[in-house]
């Protein structure tokens, strides 16, 4: 029989709006403008690690269609085109990513800060995860540690100049992994970050790991301090990230060798061939404004605040258990 009750119970609905509210209050109180932008795109995103769903229209039979893995390139368009503080709160889509920790379809809080530079916007991330988790005054300050620290201090190692294979001894990597990864220096990394660092974070309160190698930047810009890293960061509880901001690169040019290079690298490892979002680099041509973003999934926050380990108590519904 096909189970049709949700998967949770009203107290978690009652604790989710609540979280909710408390984050538009934030935002309020700062001046960020509540923004809605559209799911459906004609472009789907380039980073080889998330995968979009696919869409099939009547409107338009033989295009494909894209529903978004998260508002940025919309929300850039508007920053672009003269809006102030902006952020949105809506339901994006990733396909592949399901467990007691993920959904295909989940909750986002993302915004945007103009002028904001790396320290400004990781404190603006600290208070807003503060209110939504009703933190009380005084309680654990995060720990900040840079990327290269944390990797010295939780595993042993240099990750800028460690090798290939000292990084895949300290990840007791057996054949199948080693030839899986094979010299893929930032899967190795990312490997350990998940494993090995995040796993020995502290529990009773945030950290945060800054200063991502450039090789990861994604859309952030490279740190005028230090071309070698990027002004990205992450802000994890115990082993689970919970945002991940950017001082926002704007340079199109540079933006448009980065998707050319992911979608390199999708074609290299065999996944669909998407298609560039013109909309978004003729954006940043006219030009993005100096700003930094970031990104919170609101249902990795509940499960924080309500203390459960499973998406399925957070959600009113978990994919695909009517058919259970």
């Amino acid at each position: 029989m096909s189970r049709w009750r949700a998967s949770s119970p009203v107290s978690a609905a009652i604790s989710r709006a609540a979280l909710k509210q408390r984050a538009r209050d934030y935002f309020a109180a700062a001046g960020v403008l509540e923004v809605d932008t559209p799911a459906l795109s004609v472009a789907a995103g380039s980073d080889p690690n998330i995968e979009s769903l696919v869409v099939r229209a009547e409107l338009s039979p033989n295009r494909r269609l894209f529903l978004h893995t998260s508002p940025e390139f919309c929300m850039k368009r508007l920053l672009a085109d003269g809006y102030p503080d902006i952020y949105s709160i809506c339901r994006v889509f990733r396909d592949g990513e399901a467990g007691h920790r993920h959904q295909p379809e989940f909750t986002m809080i993302e915004w945007y800060r103009r002028g904001f530079g790396m320290q400004a916007i990781i404190d603006d991330t600290l208070a807003l995860l503060a209110a939504a988790l009703q933190q009380p005054e005084g309680s654990r300050p995060a720990d900040q540690l840079e990327y290269a620290q944390a990797f010295r201090q939780y595993a042993d190692l240099d990750p800028e100049h460690a090798s290939i294979d000292e990084l895949a001894t300290r990840a007791a990597a057996d054949t199948d992994l080693r030839q899986t990864l094979g010299g893929d220096r930032d899967a190795w990394l990312d490997l350990l970050l998940a494993t090995v660092v995040a796993a020995q974070f502290a529990t009773d309160r945030l950290t945060v790991v800054r200063h991502y190698p450039a090789s990861q930047a994604a859309l952030a810009r490279r740190c005028p301090a230090n071309e070698r890293v990027a002004d990205r960061f992450e802000v994890f509880m115990g082993e689970v990230e919970l945002a991940n901001g950017y001082v926002e690169l704007t340079d199109a040019a540079e933006q448009a060798r980065r998707i050319d290079d992911e979608l390199q690298k999708r074609a290299k490892a065999g996944k669909r061939a998407n298609s560039v979002d013109n909309a978004f680099l003729a954006a940043l041509r006219e030009g993005l404004p100096e700003c930094a973003g970031v990104a919170v999934g609101l249902e990795r926050l509940q499960m924080l605040r309500d203390n459960t380990d499973n998406i399925g108590d957070v959600v009113t519904f978990v994919f695909g258990q009517e058919n259970d």
